[in-house]
């Protein structure tokens, strides 16, 4: 997608060409500049940024208004980068009126080109009511982040036949409402190759296996920011982590023996 300026009909085009998508969470000027220069297709501002940069425990406590201010400085660290705004939990849910307002501000305020919205046919009336408005919208099905209440713990889906039916006929529903892509979420390989082939829209993987469409990760689960596990869906290409401590550790340590700052450093 890096040739030309990436917009919605451009994802289908890239399936029908079986040209791989790349997508990674960026929640910040820095992480987003440096994501489209290495030639990332699409920037996620995913509602994951509560638990790596605010560090809430689950994803619930964001706010719009916390959405909104991380988006606002992705758009400005990447302007001319496919951003998709994740909506926050209960900022949809409510009522369709108010999940307008909220992807609209998304849009508006935050120059998102699109939404994600975790879900399935439930979520039809109010995609096709984004989608008639004018707001693309990228739904999510398989593990659902959100929900971690009703379901009690992250677990994979599609392991039974009434699964893989449901994700079956959650993502048709959601395609024939109008959504220009799916993400799936941490489901055996061979249901997301089914979900993908049975599909006009591109499907993006998340610990759903290699006949995605496309692929998303999250930035600090990549580079090693995010400590505390790493998910089995991910791999780390980077150690910044240890690296950002010995650096800040190797800073403390000329500060208090003299060695900084040096002549080079002083005017």
């Amino acid at each position: 997608m890096s040739k030309g300026k990436t917009n919605v009909r451009t994802f289908r085009k890239r399936k029908e060409a079986g040209e791989k998508i790349v997508m990674i969470t960026a929640s910040d000027a820095p992480s987003a500049a440096a994501a489209f220069a290495a030639g990332i297709d699409v920037l996620l501002v995913g509602d994951s940024l509560a638990m790596t940069v605010l560090g809430y425990e689950n994803t619930l406590p964001l706010t719009m208004e916390e959405a909104l201010h991380h988006a606002r400085a992705v758009r400005r660290g990447a302007p001319d980068a496919f951003v998709i705004f994740d909506m926050p939990f209960m900022s949809y849910q409510v009522s369709i009126e108010e999940a307008l307002r909220n992807a609209g501000r998304a849009v508006k305020e935050a120059g998102a080109n699109a939404v994600k919205l975790e879900g399935g046919a439930e979520l039809v009336p109010l995609i096709s009511r984004l989608v008639d408005c004018g707001i693309p919208v990228m739904p999510h099905l398989g593990l659902l982040p959100q929900r971690i209440q009703t379901a009690g713990t992250y677990r994979i889906t599609g392991r039974t036949d009434a699964e893989v039916e449901k994700l079956l006929s959650d993502a048709r529903a959601v395609e024939a409402a109008g959504a220009f892509a799916l993400v799936l979420e941490c489901m055996p390989a061979e249901v997301g190759r089914r979900i993908s082939e049975a599909l006009t829209i591109p499907t993006i993987g998340i610990g759903s296996g290699i006949h995605c469409d496309g692929q998303v990760q999250v930035l600090y689960d990549v580079l090693g920011l995010f400590e505390e596990f790493t998910p089995k869906h991910s791999r780390r290409y980077a150690e910044l982590g240890r690296l950002t401590r010995e650096a800040l550790k190797n800073y403390a340590d000329d500060v208090r023996n003299g060695a900084f700052p040096g002549p080079e450093n002083s005017f």
